[in-house]
Protein backbone atom coordinates (compact mmCIF):
# COMPACT_ATOMS: atom_id res chain seq x y z
CA UNK A 1 0.00 0.00 0.00
CA UNK A 2 1.00 3.40 -0.56
CA UNK A 3 1.81 5.67 2.62
CA UNK A 4 -0.10 8.65 2.98
CA UNK A 5 2.54 11.28 2.64
CA UNK A 6 3.25 9.27 -0.72
CA UNK A 7 -0.63 9.26 -1.53
CA UNK A 8 -0.79 12.99 -1.42
CA UNK A 9 1.80 13.79 -3.62
CA UNK A 10 0.81 11.10 -6.16
CA UNK A 11 -2.16 12.20 -6.44
CA UNK A 12 -2.92 15.05 -9.20
CA UNK A 13 -6.00 16.07 -7.24
CA UNK A 14 -6.56 16.29 -3.34
CA UNK A 15 -10.24 14.16 -2.31
CA UNK A 16 -11.87 18.22 -2.10
CA UNK A 17 -10.72 18.33 -6.00
CA UNK A 18 -11.64 15.16 -7.18
CA UNK A 19 -15.40 15.56 -7.25
CA UNK A 20 -15.24 18.91 -9.12
CA UNK A 21 -12.10 19.07 -10.80
CA UNK A 22 -11.65 16.95 -13.81
CA UNK A 23 -7.95 15.62 -13.83
CA UNK A 24 -5.50 14.42 -16.20
CA UNK A 25 -1.81 13.09 -16.27
CA UNK A 26 0.66 13.80 -19.17
CA UNK A 27 3.29 11.63 -20.09
CA UNK A 28 6.36 13.89 -21.78
CA UNK A 29 7.49 16.76 -21.68
CA UNK A 30 8.09 17.76 -25.50
CA UNK A 31 5.98 19.95 -27.41
CA UNK A 32 3.58 17.76 -27.84
CA UNK A 33 3.09 17.03 -24.19
CA UNK A 34 3.76 20.90 -22.80
CA UNK A 35 0.59 21.73 -25.81
CA UNK A 36 -1.56 19.28 -24.46
CA UNK A 37 -1.00 20.18 -20.85
CA UNK A 38 -1.25 23.94 -21.20
CA UNK A 39 -4.65 23.50 -23.50
CA UNK A 40 -5.90 21.09 -20.40
CA UNK A 41 -4.42 23.27 -17.50
CA UNK A 42 -6.02 26.38 -18.77
CA UNK A 43 -9.10 24.11 -19.74
CA UNK A 44 -9.37 24.14 -15.35
CA UNK A 45 -8.31 20.69 -15.32
CA UNK A 46 -5.85 19.32 -12.60
CA UNK A 47 -3.02 18.43 -14.60
CA UNK A 48 -0.01 16.67 -13.76
CA UNK A 49 3.06 15.99 -16.44
CA UNK A 50 5.36 13.75 -15.88
CA UNK A 51 8.50 13.97 -18.13
CA UNK A 52 11.62 11.63 -17.84
CA UNK A 53 15.01 13.98 -18.22
CA UNK A 54 15.58 16.99 -15.90
CA UNK A 55 14.51 18.92 -18.74
CA UNK A 56 11.57 19.94 -20.35
CA UNK A 57 11.78 20.40 -24.50
CA UNK A 58 12.31 16.40 -25.18
CA UNK A 59 13.96 16.45 -28.68
CA UNK A 60 13.85 20.01 -28.56
CA UNK A 61 16.89 21.07 -27.30
CA UNK A 62 18.61 24.40 -26.89
CA UNK A 63 22.11 24.44 -25.49
CA UNK A 64 23.54 27.65 -23.91
CA UNK A 65 26.99 26.03 -22.83
CA UNK A 66 28.47 28.18 -25.76
CA UNK A 67 27.51 31.28 -24.10
CA UNK A 68 25.22 31.71 -26.46
CA UNK A 69 22.12 29.33 -27.43
CA UNK A 70 22.61 26.54 -29.95
CA UNK A 71 19.58 24.11 -30.90
CA UNK A 72 20.91 20.41 -30.66
CA UNK A 73 17.66 18.98 -31.61
CA UNK A 74 14.82 20.98 -34.26
CA UNK A 75 15.64 24.30 -34.90
CA UNK A 76 13.56 24.68 -37.66
CA UNK A 77 10.20 26.71 -38.27
CA UNK A 78 8.79 24.66 -41.11
CA UNK A 79 6.26 27.02 -42.43
CA UNK A 80 6.74 30.96 -41.76
CA UNK A 81 3.07 31.63 -42.22
CA UNK A 82 -0.37 31.85 -40.55
CA UNK A 83 -1.80 28.27 -40.87
CA UNK A 84 1.32 27.34 -39.18
CA UNK A 85 -0.03 27.10 -35.49
CA UNK A 86 3.24 28.05 -33.83
CA UNK A 87 3.72 31.41 -36.12
CA UNK A 88 1.10 33.31 -33.63
CA UNK A 89 3.58 32.52 -30.74
CA UNK A 90 6.88 32.85 -32.04
CA UNK A 91 5.32 36.13 -33.76
CA UNK A 92 4.09 37.17 -29.89
CA UNK A 93 7.30 36.47 -28.22
CA UNK A 94 9.35 38.51 -30.77
CA UNK A 95 11.61 35.70 -31.89
CA UNK A 96 13.67 36.41 -35.03
CA UNK A 97 13.78 33.55 -37.76
CA UNK A 98 16.63 33.36 -40.42
CA UNK A 99 15.02 31.89 -43.55
CA UNK A 100 16.58 29.10 -45.18
CA UNK A 101 14.29 27.95 -47.79
CA UNK A 102 11.66 28.71 -49.91
CA UNK A 103 8.61 26.69 -50.31
CA UNK A 104 10.35 24.95 -53.61
CA UNK A 105 13.59 24.26 -53.09
CA UNK A 106 14.32 20.90 -54.12
CA UNK A 107 16.26 19.86 -50.24
CA UNK A 108 13.20 20.76 -48.50
CA UNK A 109 14.38 23.17 -46.08
CA UNK A 110 17.03 24.97 -47.67
CA UNK A 111 17.88 26.81 -51.08
CA UNK A 112 20.23 25.50 -53.56
CA UNK A 113 22.08 29.23 -54.02
CA UNK A 114 23.14 28.98 -50.03
CA UNK A 115 25.75 26.24 -50.83
CA UNK A 116 29.47 25.84 -51.05
CA UNK A 117 30.35 22.11 -51.61
CA UNK A 118 33.90 20.80 -52.45
CA UNK A 119 35.13 17.30 -53.26
CA UNK A 120 37.32 15.52 -50.89
CA UNK A 121 40.69 17.24 -52.32
CA UNK A 122 39.14 20.48 -51.16
CA UNK A 123 38.40 21.82 -54.39
CA UNK A 124 35.12 23.98 -54.36
CA UNK A 125 32.58 22.38 -56.89
CA UNK A 126 31.43 25.15 -59.51
CA UNK A 127 28.11 26.91 -58.50
CA UNK A 128 26.98 26.20 -61.98
CA UNK A 129 27.51 22.54 -61.70
CA UNK A 130 25.79 22.45 -58.47
CA UNK A 131 22.93 24.06 -59.76
CA UNK A 132 22.66 22.03 -62.47
CA UNK A 133 22.57 18.65 -60.76
CA UNK A 134 20.10 20.06 -58.14
CA UNK A 135 17.55 20.35 -61.31
CA UNK A 136 18.67 16.73 -62.36
CA UNK A 137 17.65 15.88 -58.61
CA UNK A 138 14.49 17.07 -59.40
CA UNK A 139 13.87 15.55 -62.53
CA UNK A 140 14.52 11.82 -60.78
CA UNK A 141 12.28 12.68 -57.97
CA UNK A 142 9.71 13.53 -60.40
CA UNK A 143 10.26 10.59 -63.32
CA UNK A 144 10.21 8.36 -59.40
CA UNK A 145 6.43 9.22 -59.61
CA UNK A 146 6.17 7.34 -63.06
CA UNK A 147 7.66 4.27 -61.21
CA UNK A 148 5.07 4.33 -57.73
CA UNK A 149 2.27 4.73 -60.60
CA UNK A 150 3.61 1.46 -62.57
CA UNK A 151 4.01 -0.23 -59.44
CA UNK A 152 1.11 -1.90 -57.37
CA UNK A 153 3.51 -3.05 -54.66
CA UNK A 154 6.14 -0.22 -52.63
CA UNK A 155 9.24 -0.23 -52.97
CA UNK A 156 12.43 1.89 -51.63
CA UNK A 157 13.22 5.47 -52.93
CA UNK A 158 16.67 4.43 -53.67
CA UNK A 159 15.31 1.10 -56.08
CA UNK A 160 13.28 3.86 -57.84
CA UNK A 161 15.80 6.09 -57.84
CA UNK A 162 18.02 3.24 -60.03
CA UNK A 163 15.16 2.39 -62.18
CA UNK A 164 14.67 6.22 -63.27
CA UNK A 165 18.25 6.15 -64.02
CA UNK A 166 18.35 2.90 -65.82
CA UNK A 167 15.88 3.91 -67.96
CA UNK A 168 17.15 6.97 -68.83
CA UNK A 169 20.82 7.54 -69.74
CA UNK A 170 20.73 11.10 -69.81
CA UNK A 171 19.80 11.60 -66.12
CA UNK A 172 23.01 9.59 -65.11
CA UNK A 173 26.43 11.41 -64.01
CA UNK A 174 29.79 11.01 -63.89
CA UNK A 175 32.64 11.89 -61.76
CA UNK A 176 32.14 14.85 -59.87
CA UNK A 177 28.63 15.22 -61.30
CA UNK A 178 28.25 11.67 -60.10
CA UNK A 179 29.15 13.03 -56.22
CA UNK A 180 27.56 15.76 -56.22
CA UNK A 181 24.23 14.26 -56.93
CA UNK A 182 24.69 11.46 -53.54
CA UNK A 183 25.44 14.54 -51.92
CA UNK A 184 21.70 15.61 -52.87
CA UNK A 185 20.66 12.49 -51.65
CA UNK A 186 22.31 12.69 -48.97
CA UNK A 187 20.15 15.54 -47.77
CA UNK A 188 17.29 14.26 -48.71
CA UNK A 189 17.98 11.24 -46.17
CA UNK A 190 18.50 14.25 -43.41
CA UNK A 191 14.88 15.03 -44.00
CA UNK A 192 13.63 11.82 -42.72
CA UNK A 193 16.70 10.85 -40.79
CA UNK A 194 17.26 7.72 -42.41
CA UNK A 195 18.54 6.13 -45.30
CA UNK A 196 17.13 6.04 -48.64
CA UNK A 197 17.00 2.03 -48.71
CA UNK A 198 14.55 2.13 -46.50
CA UNK A 199 12.37 5.23 -47.45
CA UNK A 200 8.89 4.48 -49.01
CA UNK A 201 8.41 5.55 -52.25
CA UNK A 202 4.93 5.47 -52.23
CA UNK A 203 4.49 7.86 -49.12
CA UNK A 204 7.49 9.78 -48.85
CA UNK A 205 6.33 12.75 -50.41
CA UNK A 206 2.72 12.48 -48.18
CA UNK A 207 4.29 15.30 -45.70
CA UNK A 208 1.91 18.38 -46.28
CA UNK A 209 4.81 21.66 -46.47
CA UNK A 210 3.37 24.91 -45.19
CA UNK A 211 3.98 27.42 -47.20
CA UNK A 212 6.29 30.65 -46.27
CA UNK A 213 9.57 28.73 -46.89
CA UNK A 214 11.84 27.53 -43.91
CA UNK A 215 13.22 29.97 -40.61
CA UNK A 216 15.88 28.70 -38.44
CA UNK A 217 15.08 29.92 -34.68
CA UNK A 218 17.84 32.21 -34.38
CA UNK A 219 17.44 32.43 -30.29
CA UNK A 220 16.93 29.00 -30.41
CA UNK A 221 13.34 26.59 -29.28
CA UNK A 222 13.49 27.52 -25.45
CA UNK A 223 12.01 30.14 -25.19
CA UNK A 224 8.52 29.17 -27.03
CA UNK A 225 8.57 26.15 -25.26
CA UNK A 226 9.33 27.42 -22.15
CA UNK A 227 6.63 30.34 -22.59
CA UNK A 228 3.96 27.40 -22.97
CA UNK A 229 5.59 25.46 -19.66
CA UNK A 230 4.74 28.60 -16.87
CA UNK A 231 2.37 27.13 -13.93
CA UNK A 232 2.42 23.56 -15.19
CA UNK A 233 2.86 21.31 -12.41
CA UNK A 234 5.89 19.54 -14.25
CA UNK A 235 7.69 16.65 -12.37
CA UNK A 236 11.03 16.35 -14.04
CA UNK A 237 13.09 13.08 -13.61
CA UNK A 238 10.01 11.32 -13.41
CA UNK A 239 10.42 8.13 -15.62
CA UNK A 240 6.93 6.58 -16.23
CA UNK A 241 7.48 2.62 -16.58
CA UNK A 242 3.76 1.53 -16.20
CA UNK A 243 0.04 2.83 -16.93
CA UNK A 244 -2.91 0.98 -16.41
CA UNK A 245 -6.64 1.58 -17.58
CA UNK A 246 -9.13 1.32 -15.26
CA UNK A 247 -13.16 1.59 -15.05
CA UNK A 248 -12.25 4.65 -13.00
CA UNK A 249 -9.29 6.18 -14.41
CA UNK A 250 -6.18 5.41 -15.07
CA UNK A 251 -3.10 4.57 -12.80
CA UNK A 252 0.58 5.96 -13.61
CA UNK A 253 3.38 4.07 -12.02
CA UNK A 254 7.24 5.98 -11.77
CA UNK A 255 10.66 4.60 -12.03
CA UNK A 256 10.98 5.81 -8.80
CA UNK A 257 8.05 4.15 -7.05
CA UNK A 258 5.42 6.29 -6.76
CA UNK A 259 2.09 6.27 -8.74
CA UNK A 260 -0.26 8.91 -9.91
CA UNK A 261 -4.31 8.79 -10.83
CA UNK A 262 -6.48 10.63 -12.40
CA UNK A 263 -9.99 10.77 -14.98
CA UNK A 264 -7.52 9.84 -18.39
CA UNK A 265 -3.82 10.10 -19.83
CA UNK A 266 -2.19 11.43 -22.38
CA UNK A 267 0.98 9.91 -24.30
CA UNK A 268 3.13 12.08 -25.91
CA UNK A 269 6.01 10.24 -25.47
CA UNK A 270 8.71 9.34 -28.73
CA UNK A 271 7.92 6.81 -31.03
CA UNK A 272 11.25 5.52 -30.02
CA UNK A 273 10.42 4.73 -26.78
CA UNK A 274 6.94 3.23 -27.51
CA UNK A 275 8.94 0.93 -29.90
CA UNK A 276 11.41 -0.36 -26.48
CA UNK A 277 8.29 -1.21 -24.52
CA UNK A 278 9.78 0.70 -21.73
CA UNK A 279 6.46 1.36 -20.95
CA UNK A 280 4.13 -1.19 -20.15
CA UNK A 281 0.33 -0.82 -20.73
CA UNK A 282 -2.33 -2.67 -18.41
CA UNK A 283 -4.43 -3.79 -20.11
CA UNK A 284 -1.96 -4.47 -23.07
CA UNK A 285 -2.76 -1.96 -26.07
CA UNK A 286 -4.90 -3.81 -28.77
CA UNK A 287 -2.64 -5.41 -31.45
CA UNK A 288 -3.76 -2.21 -34.17
CA UNK A 289 -1.95 0.04 -31.81
CA UNK A 290 1.07 -2.35 -31.42
CA UNK A 291 0.70 -2.64 -35.07
CA UNK A 292 2.00 1.10 -35.79
CA UNK A 293 4.23 1.31 -32.92
CA UNK A 294 5.83 -1.57 -34.55
CA UNK A 295 5.83 -0.63 -38.19
CA UNK A 296 6.50 3.16 -38.26
CA UNK A 297 9.82 3.57 -39.11
CA UNK A 298 12.09 6.12 -36.45
CA UNK A 299 15.37 7.39 -37.74
CA UNK A 300 18.35 9.22 -36.34
CA UNK A 301 19.70 12.99 -37.42
CA UNK A 302 22.43 13.99 -35.02
CA UNK A 303 24.38 17.03 -34.36
CA UNK A 304 28.11 17.98 -33.80
CA UNK A 305 28.16 21.51 -32.88
CA UNK A 306 31.78 22.86 -33.15
CA UNK A 307 32.43 26.31 -31.45
CA UNK A 308 35.48 28.29 -33.08
CA UNK A 309 37.46 31.26 -31.71
CA UNK A 310 37.74 32.86 -35.19
CA UNK A 311 35.48 32.23 -38.78
CA UNK A 312 37.88 30.87 -41.74
CA UNK A 313 34.95 29.67 -43.70
CA UNK A 314 33.05 30.97 -46.78
CA UNK A 315 29.85 33.55 -45.76
CA UNK A 316 27.41 30.75 -46.77
CA UNK A 317 24.47 28.85 -45.20
CA UNK A 318 25.82 25.62 -45.65
CA UNK A 319 29.14 24.05 -46.59
CA UNK A 320 29.11 20.44 -48.13
CA UNK A 321 31.55 17.24 -49.18
CA UNK A 322 30.47 15.48 -51.67
CA UNK A 323 31.47 11.67 -52.21
CA UNK A 324 31.06 8.48 -53.86
CA UNK A 325 28.15 7.78 -51.97
CA UNK A 326 25.74 9.61 -49.99
CA UNK A 327 26.87 7.73 -46.80
CA UNK A 328 30.53 9.81 -47.46
CA UNK A 329 28.85 12.65 -47.79
CA UNK A 330 28.82 15.70 -45.02
CA UNK A 331 26.71 18.90 -44.59
CA UNK A 332 27.78 21.11 -42.00
CA UNK A 333 25.78 24.49 -41.13
CA UNK A 334 26.70 27.37 -40.78
CA UNK A 335 25.50 29.37 -37.71
CA UNK A 336 27.75 32.30 -38.11
CA UNK A 337 25.55 33.56 -41.05
CA UNK A 338 21.99 32.95 -39.41
CA UNK A 339 23.12 34.12 -35.58
CA UNK A 340 26.52 35.65 -36.02
CA UNK A 341 27.52 32.57 -34.03
CA UNK A 342 30.97 31.06 -35.38
CA UNK A 343 29.67 27.84 -34.93
CA UNK A 344 29.37 24.89 -37.22
CA UNK A 345 27.22 22.03 -36.78
CA UNK A 346 27.77 18.99 -38.44
CA UNK A 347 24.82 17.10 -39.30
CA UNK A 348 25.03 13.19 -39.91
CA UNK A 349 21.43 11.09 -40.76
CA UNK A 350 20.85 7.25 -40.88
CA UNK A 351 23.52 4.63 -40.77
CA UNK A 352 26.22 7.37 -40.75
CA UNK A 353 24.79 8.66 -37.32
CA UNK A 354 24.09 5.56 -35.99
CA UNK A 355 27.87 4.88 -36.44
CA UNK A 356 29.30 8.20 -35.13
CA UNK A 357 26.70 7.38 -31.78
CA UNK A 358 29.07 4.45 -31.25
CA UNK A 359 31.80 6.96 -30.90
CA UNK A 360 33.25 8.70 -27.88
CA UNK A 361 32.11 12.79 -28.10
CA UNK A 362 35.70 13.57 -28.45
CA UNK A 363 35.75 11.21 -31.12
CA UNK A 364 32.62 12.25 -32.69
CA UNK A 365 33.74 15.79 -32.68
CA UNK A 366 37.19 14.86 -34.35
CA UNK A 367 35.17 13.20 -37.05
CA UNK A 368 33.70 16.15 -37.90
CA UNK A 369 36.39 18.35 -37.67
CA UNK A 370 38.22 15.95 -40.03
CA UNK A 371 35.20 16.53 -42.17
CA UNK A 372 35.87 19.71 -42.41
CA UNK A 373 39.77 19.64 -42.78
CA UNK A 374 38.67 17.78 -46.10
CA UNK A 375 37.54 21.00 -47.70
CA UNK A 376 39.38 23.50 -45.82
CA UNK A 377 43.20 22.65 -45.01
CA UNK A 378 43.52 25.85 -42.43
CA UNK A 379 40.62 24.99 -40.45
CA UNK A 380 41.66 26.12 -37.00
CA UNK A 381 40.98 23.39 -34.08
CA UNK A 382 37.51 24.24 -32.17
CA UNK A 383 38.03 25.81 -28.65
CA UNK A 384 34.53 23.60 -27.63
CA UNK A 385 31.96 21.19 -28.96
CA UNK A 386 28.87 19.22 -28.67
CA UNK A 387 27.23 16.18 -29.54
CA UNK A 388 23.56 15.05 -29.75
CA UNK A 389 22.76 11.01 -28.99
CA UNK A 390 19.14 11.06 -30.32
CA UNK A 391 19.57 7.47 -31.87
CA UNK A 392 20.92 5.99 -28.14
CA UNK A 393 19.45 8.30 -25.77
CA UNK A 394 17.14 6.40 -23.78
CA UNK A 395 14.76 9.31 -23.34
CA UNK A 396 14.49 9.45 -27.79
CA UNK A 397 15.66 6.34 -29.28
CA UNK A 398 15.21 8.15 -32.25
CA UNK A 399 15.13 11.51 -34.04
CA UNK A 400 11.98 11.46 -35.66
CA UNK A 401 9.24 9.56 -37.76
CA UNK A 402 9.00 8.28 -41.59
CA UNK A 403 7.37 5.68 -43.94
CA UNK A 404 9.16 2.66 -44.42
CA UNK A 405 9.01 0.24 -46.97
CA UNK A 406 5.86 -1.64 -47.45
CA UNK A 407 3.65 -0.64 -44.48
CA UNK A 408 0.50 1.08 -44.66
CA UNK A 409 -0.06 4.24 -45.01
CA UNK A 410 -2.31 4.99 -41.64
CA UNK A 411 -0.14 4.13 -39.47
CA UNK A 412 0.52 7.74 -38.13
CA UNK A 413 -3.15 8.05 -37.74
CA UNK A 414 -3.78 3.92 -35.78
CA UNK A 415 -0.81 5.78 -33.86
CA UNK A 416 -3.01 8.96 -32.97
CA UNK A 417 -6.47 7.22 -32.04
CA UNK A 418 -7.02 6.87 -28.36
CA UNK A 419 -7.44 3.76 -26.10
CA UNK A 420 -10.22 4.23 -23.76
CA UNK A 421 -9.34 6.90 -21.29
CA UNK A 422 -5.46 6.81 -22.89
CA UNK A 423 -4.94 9.43 -25.96
CA UNK A 424 -2.07 9.80 -27.90
CA UNK A 425 0.28 12.98 -28.87
CA UNK A 426 3.76 13.82 -30.74
CA UNK A 427 4.84 14.17 -34.17
CA UNK A 428 4.68 10.60 -34.99
CA UNK A 429 0.80 11.04 -34.62
CA UNK A 430 0.58 13.36 -37.15
CA UNK A 431 -0.64 12.16 -40.51
CA UNK A 432 0.35 15.73 -42.38
CA UNK A 433 2.87 17.54 -40.41
CA UNK A 434 5.71 14.20 -38.93
CA UNK A 435 8.78 15.28 -38.04
CA UNK A 436 8.21 18.77 -37.00
CA UNK A 437 7.77 20.55 -34.18
CA UNK A 438 4.30 22.42 -35.53
CA UNK A 439 3.25 18.97 -36.39
CA UNK A 440 4.26 17.62 -32.44
CA UNK A 441 2.17 20.92 -30.59
CA UNK A 442 -0.78 20.14 -33.11
CA UNK A 443 -1.28 17.02 -32.05
CA UNK A 444 -1.02 18.01 -28.19
CA UNK A 445 -4.07 20.57 -29.05
CA UNK A 446 -5.44 17.88 -30.88
CA UNK A 447 -5.40 14.98 -27.80
CA UNK A 448 -6.20 17.88 -24.73
CA UNK A 449 -9.41 18.68 -26.81
CA UNK A 450 -10.50 14.96 -27.37
CA UNK A 451 -9.23 14.26 -23.39
CA UNK A 452 -11.10 16.87 -22.15
CA UNK A 453 -14.57 15.92 -24.29
CA UNK A 454 -14.27 12.49 -22.95
CA UNK A 455 -13.97 13.17 -19.42
CA UNK A 456 -16.76 15.80 -19.40
CA UNK A 457 -18.41 13.67 -20.89
CA UNK A 458 -17.92 11.32 -18.36
CA UNK A 459 -18.51 13.68 -15.76
CA UNK A 460 -22.22 14.80 -17.39
CA UNK A 461 -20.63 18.54 -18.07
CA UNK A 462 -19.92 17.94 -21.84
CA UNK A 463 -22.67 21.18 -22.88
CA UNK A 464 -22.48 20.59 -27.01
CA UNK A 465 -24.72 23.99 -27.13
CA UNK A 466 -22.13 25.72 -24.99
CA UNK A 467 -18.82 24.78 -26.40
CA UNK A 468 -18.31 26.77 -29.52
CA UNK A 469 -18.88 29.89 -26.99
CA UNK A 470 -16.44 28.40 -24.59
CA UNK A 471 -13.41 30.16 -23.64
CA UNK A 472 -11.99 29.11 -20.91
CA UNK A 473 -8.97 27.28 -23.33
CA UNK A 474 -7.46 30.31 -23.69
CA UNK A 475 -4.11 28.76 -25.36
CA UNK A 476 -6.50 27.76 -27.91
CA UNK A 477 -4.95 28.59 -30.79
CA UNK A 478 -7.18 26.53 -33.36
CA UNK A 479 -7.10 23.01 -33.00
CA UNK A 480 -7.46 21.22 -35.94
CA UNK A 481 -10.85 19.40 -37.19
CA UNK A 482 -10.58 15.80 -36.34
CA UNK A 483 -10.99 13.79 -39.89
CA UNK A 484 -10.16 10.10 -39.90
CA UNK A 485 -8.70 8.65 -42.76
CA UNK A 486 -9.98 5.09 -40.90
Amino acid sequence: MESREQSNRSNPRSSAESLSRPSAIVIGGGFAGIAAARALHDASFQVVLLESRDRIGGRVCTDYSFGFPVDMGASWLHGVCEENPLAPLVGRLGLPLYRTGGDNSVLYDHDLESYALFDADGNQVPQKLVTEVGKTFGTILKETDKVREENSEDMSILKAFSIVLERRPDLRQQGTAHNVLQWYLCRMEGWFAADADSISLKYWDEEELLSGGHGLMVRGYYPVINTLAKGLDIRLNSRVTGISRRHSGVKISVEDGSTFTADAAIVAVPLGVLKSKKISFEPKLPQWKEKAISELGIGTENKIALHFDKVFWPNVEFLGVVASSSYGCSYFLNLHKATSYPVLVYMPAGRLAQDIEKMSDKDAANFAYMQLKKILPDASEPINYLVSHWGTDINSLGSYSYHTVGKSNDLYERLRIPVDNIFFAGEATSMNYPGTVHGAFSTGTIAAEECRMRVLERYGELDLHNLAMDGEMSTSLAVPLLISRM
